[in-house]
């Protein structure tokens, strides 16, 4: 992975569009560049700063909400990145980590999570395939069902 796509035309073409930064919810910014990696904490399903469904997995949330909302996190991380550099820059996404908020018994994490990575790949092609963990875990802030984030590699010469 090292060309850089015009991955802004493709979110026009996609009709899709990158909101404002989430503002962080503590001690922590949205998105660090270390070397040709940008890092994003972790997103919230939040659209224009309020939380866009709230519960467990697999309780609350049916799982198809909860893969809308992994998109809608995924969509956060990106602003995250472009926080720290061009969308444009970019050569792809390398790591997707997400973590869904599960009722007892929900096993449910990886199709929730496919929604992250099948925007990805909507996005940027074959440069959005991706390592990826997902991760069911007791709560999450603000009583979010899901929350996204991800490693993208920045295009060299950036």
């Amino acid at each position: 992975m090292s060309a850089m796509g015009n991955w802004t035309a493709r979110l026009t073409e996609l009709g899709v569009e990158l909101p404002e930064v989430a503002n962080p919810l503590a001690s922590y910014v949205p998105a660090v560049r270390s070397g040709n990696h940008v890092h994003t904490a972790g997103q919230l399903p939040l659209v224009s700063g309020t939380l866009s469904a709230a519960g467990k997995v697999g309780g609350d949330v049916d799982p198809d909400t909860a893969r809308r909302m992994a998109r809608i996190c995924t969509l956060n991380a990106l602003a995250a990145v472009t926080s720290v550099v061009e969308l444009d820059s970019l050569a792809g996404v390398v790591k997707v980590v997400g973590f869904v908020a599960s009722a007892e018994g929900f096993t449910g994490q990886p199709s929730v999570l496919n929604g992250a990575s099948e925007l990805l790949g909507e996005i940027f092609g074959e440069s959005g395939a991706h390592a990826r963990s997902a991760v069911g875990v007791a709560e999450l802030p603000m009583g979010a069902p899901v929350e996204v984030e991800l490693i993208a590699e920045i295009a060299d010469g950036h």
